[in-house]
């Protein structure tokens, strides 16, 4: 996928994936910024109800306004695949963060309500994440 044109943005690096999907950075030929873009796993482009999830991912997250929930920027689909074009975060995921060394108990209790804030917005659309980690936090 890296290094592929897919519509009109151009494949960069992996960033991550879970369970259903692979996160790139991508930039956009059409508008000068760099985004995020999630395509559904390879072994479940065949399966109806992975790809019914994905989509009602979408739609769902779309619908989301928080500041600690990555803004959903277009849905597509493109060379028979469906993707999600998401804001890009700078910064160092959670993850990162943990392994630099010790957080004190201010930053700790800071990421929880932010992360606890999200969830809270996502369930009250609806949503359950069900693949929350220390990478997807930054």
């Amino acid at each position: 996928m890296i290094g592929r044109q897919v519509s009109h943005f151009y494949i960069l690096r992996t960033l991550g994936s879970g369970g259903m999907g692979i996160v790139y950075e991508a930039q956009d030929t059409r508008l000068p910024r760099s985004v995020a873009v999630k395509f559904l796993k390879p072994t479940l482009l065949t399966s109806v109800d992975a790809l019914k999830r994905f989509k009602r991912e979408a739609r769902l997250a779309s619908s989301l306004n928080h500041p600690n929930i990555c803004t959903i920027l277009e849905v597509d689909e493109a060379e028979a695949q469906s993707f999600i074009v998401m804001e890009l975060l700078q910064g160092r995921s959670l993850k990162a963060r943990i392994a630099a060394g010790r957080l004190s108990l201010g930053e700790i209790l800071e990421i929880a309500d932010q992360v606890a804030s999200a969830l809270s917005a996502a369930h009250d659309q609806g949503i359950i994440h069900r693949d929350i980690t220390p990478a997807m936090s930054s």
